[in-house]
């Protein structure tokens, strides 16, 4: 099989992808008309329009307006069973979905209303498509860390049903070391960590997720390569990066697919996985960044079954069912 076949037989992980960036323009439009609420778009295209931003900057303030239609346990469901048929499509047979319940707690919506419809569709995942997910639960690193103990302190009750923490929002101007106490805090309480860093901010905010959060994954990460200890750290930990081309792509972190540096890095041996992030606003999901990158860098089939693997390995299920995927890669 050549590699675009072999892409979209390959069984993937996706563990850097926020639900509210899997909105598309027509489920969107479709809830803001079921809820009665007022979006500044008179249609599905109008809505896609608003999507074409140029920074990370102008990407949050659309996201953040869509995610005002979001407002009862059926919208949230609706917008994860989206998502889901979505990594049915690309063979994403499991997924660590990030949501951020300030995003929509500050705007009234009760922090259960959020979890218990992400939760049921993940569930249904489960026993109609066969496809594993988790939950982790994001703070808004633009916020004050007070506020992101306030939403700590509103997981505690779904604890079971929440995997791990993260940190995400506008990089630049918000360290890690901002939420250094929470998620101390975050680690007490069981959860596994995980931390946007190296995106837009510098490898600096790498070396702080590391230490002073002392996280399990960096997502994003692709700056780390500015700074040689802080690749020899990644290598010799292990530490896997959640890297997202299409949106690197489209924040201008890189100006040309071509220039991206995943493959430079799985070459050097760090723990490289492909991710989505914000598909409907980036411009594609799991198997579009596959073959995104794939096409601009020429990668190998091993290097894509490579990975895939790294995908399950970085993942936070079972070593078992991780073999198993592995198993299965290894065999196409």
């Amino acid at each position: 099989m050549n590699q675009i076949e072999l892409i979209k037989a390959l069984p993937k992980a996706e563990l850097h992808v926020h639900i509210e960036g899997t909105f598309e323009p027509e489920l969107m439009f479709e809830i803001a008309q079921r809820n009665k609420i007022d979006i500044p778009y008179q249609s599905v295209e109008d809505v896609r329009q608003a999507y074409d931003f140029h920074n990370l900057q102008s990407f949050l303030d659309i996201y953040y307006a869509g995610a005002n239609v979001l407002v009862y346990e059926q919208d949230f469901y609706d917008l994860a069973w989206a998502y889901f048929e979505k990594c049915a499509e690309d063979h994403v047979v499991h997924t660590e979905m990030f949501f951020d319940p300030q995003t929509h707690t500050d705007r009234g919506v009760p922090f259960a209303t959020v979890i218990q419809g992400l939760k049921r569709a993940c569930d249904d995942a489960q026993t109609k498509l066969g496809i594993s997910s988790h939950l982790i639960m994001c703070f808004l690193r633009h916020l004050s860390e007070e506020a992101a103990f306030q939403t700590l302190a509103q997981a505690l009750p779904y604890k079971n049903d929440i995997i791990g923490v993260g940190l995400d929002s506008s990089e630049v101007g918000h360290p890690p070391s901002k939420f250094e106490r929470v998620f101390a805090k975050a680690r007490e309480e069981g959860f596994l960590i995980v931390a946007h860093a190296g995106e837009e901010g510098p490898a600096e905010y790498v070396w702080e997720a590391l230490d002073l959060l002392k996280v399990n994954r960096i997502d994003h990460g692709v700056r780390s390569e500015e700074d040689a200890q802080l690749m020899q750290r990644l290598v010799q930990d292990k530490m896997p990066l959640t890297v997202c081309p299409l949106s690197n792509l489209k924040l201008r972190v890189v100006d040309d697919m071509a220039d991206h540096n995943i493959r430079r890095l799985l070459q050097q041996g760090v723990h490289v996985t492909v991710n989505s992030d914000d598909p409907s606003y980036f411009g594609g999901y799991m198997n579009d960044n596959f073959i995104a990158i794939t096409e601009a860098l020429d990668l190998s089939e091993d290097e894509l079954k490579q990975l895939a693997i790294n995908s399950f390995e970085a993942s936070f299920i079972s070593s078992e069912i991780k073999q198993s995927w592995i198993t299965k890669i290894q065999a196409l």
